[in-house]
């Protein structure tokens, strides 16, 4: 009875220090039918009787073990049955997931798992997602991370409550689990899968880890400490990241982040470590983004030229501008070809723009030819010049014109380079097209051969609207 009393206390005891839940709460358990999960649902069921909790359990298949998942789910679903809890199961495609975003079954079932446990508790209006991750699994955690390489946020280790995922074992030993589960004579399942040494994370456990025990045999404690510590000083340094963050901004969306270079470029390279982590956690999850990756995000900013890139895991570009640093996971988009209407009016989603075009005589017109220099919006040309219909369309290899002012022939490659236009937004620019001859770079310069002359007996005229995307 102490025993049980211990390790049902030590439990409470975390999840009081971590505030993991309140009283009344709906919560959502991972359910495998291995023991961490099996004592989780035991130990909540147990506490809830006090606090009034609502447990639901969800078992996920990956898909991966198809001989043993139909031997777990009806265990898993008896136990919940003699426990009165509700219990659903769902299933998820790891292998398909994991071709296709180019990642290891590892990290593909992981990020399906907390995917399906999000949206189930979701759909249950779930408060809490609790999940039965131990001492061990930390201690775990963090030799794997230092074998691979790690900074301090690495060494933090698995935190106790994020978001609504919470992990009440967290501080209890696996050797306390499986004590409690003898005592009170609950059956659970070993997962074959975790008894094989082909990953990383069953080698440490089966292997390295008994054999540093050798050498400290509080070893699981000392490194659960160990990460409590590395979390605190986290914290701290978080707050600091955030404001240096803010004052870096230049444009935020969803999957895409610009950062000004100007401070970036003398800032310590500490701090550049962790707002660079912090800016990519902002566009898309931080998980396939190591330490290499940031210390290649740093070089690009010291050493790199503008227009210069790199390619990351994910799908996350990074792009040295002239004056920003640009973060994202937008796939780079490209115009299509149409035909513009004279009159008329298109627009086009890509640039984010409409054009309007009109025809007018020369003496009908409201705008002077020095006028409309004036105007990136706004281009005027002699229509008898050109042969319509005219088209609109991005870049070509070869594109070339005549800058309006300059008296010769430009690349339209040395053009955007002058100009200082990014790369990435090249595409995107649209450009009116007389049969094989650029008319106008809309929104930036137009070409000398069709300009308005004072024998100009017709004018077109072109405007460029800003639409919302």
């Amino acid at each position: 009875m102490t025993l049980l009393k211990d390790f049902i206390g030590k439990v409470t005891s975390t999840i009081k220090k971590y505030s993991m839940f309140s009283e009344g709460h709906k919560i959502l358990i991972g359910l495998s039918g291995g023991p961490d999960s099996v004592s989780l649902l035991h130990v909540l069921k147990e506490i809830g009787k006090e606090l009034n909790l609502e447990l639901h359990a969800l078992y996920v298949d990956h898909g991966l073990r198809p001989e043993e998942i139909g031997k777990e789910i009806t265990f898993c679903k008896g136990l919940c049955e003699n426990l009165n809890i509700p219990f659903v199961t769902k299933s998820i495609n790891v292998k398909t997931f994991a071709r296709e975003e180019r990642i290891g079954r590892q990290e593909a079932a992981r990020e399906l798992r907390y995917g399906t446990l999000e949206e189930t508790a979701s759909e249950i209006n779930a408060h809490r997602i609790a999940l039965g991750h131990t001492a061990d699994d930390q201690a775990e955690t963090m030799l794997m991370r230092l074998v691979r390489g790690s900074g301090p946020t690495g060494f933090s280790g698995i935190p106790p409550v994020r978001g609504k995922i919470i992990r009440p074992l967290i501080e209890v030993e696996r050797d306390e689990i499986e004590r409690f589960l003898g005592a009170r004579n609950i059956n659970f399942i070993i997962d074959s899968s975790n008894l094989k040494g082909d990953y990383l994370r069953n080698k440490m456990r089966l292997s390295i880890l008994p054999m540093l025990k050798e050498l400290n045999p509080n070893l699981v404690e000392t490194l659960s400490k160990t990460a409590s510590i590395f979390r605190e000083e986290e914290r701290y340094f978080e707050i600091i990241v955030a404001k240096t963050l803010m004052k870096l901004i230049s444009k935020k969306a969803d999957n895409q982040i610009e950062l000004f270079l100007a401070p970036f470029e003398i800032m310590d390279r500490v701090m550049m470590r962790r707002v660079l982590r912090r800016a990519i956690e902002e566009t898309k999850d931080l998980r396939g983004i190591g330490f290499i990756h940031v210390e290649d995000i740093i070089e690009l900013i010291k050493k790199g030229k503008p227009g210069d890139r790199l390619y990351l895991p994910k799908k996350i570009r990074v792009i040295k501008d002239y004056a920003t640093l640009i973060l994202t996971s937008e796939p780079p988009l490209k115009l299509n070809t149409c035909t513009l209407e004279v009159p008329g009016e298109i627009i086009l989603k890509e640039a984010g723009i409409s054009v309007r075009s009109y025809v007018v005589k020369n003496r009908e017109s409201q705008v002077l030819p020095d006028d409309s220099r004036q105007r990136s919006d706004l281009a005027i040309f002699d229509a008898d010049k050109l042969i319509f219909p005219l088209t609109i369309r991005s870049r070509r290899k070869g594109d070339f014109f005549y800058p309006s002012g300059l008296g010769k022939r430009k690349k339209l490659q040395d053009f955007f380079v002058d100009e200082k236009i990014p790369r990435d937004k090249r595409d995107k620019i649209p450009l009116v097209i007389s049969e094989e001859d650029i008319v106008w770079i809309a929104g930036y310069r137009r070409d000398e051969r069709f300009k308005v002359t004072s024998e100009t007996k017709r004018i077109l005229k072109l405007e460029v609207e800003k639409k919302p995307s």
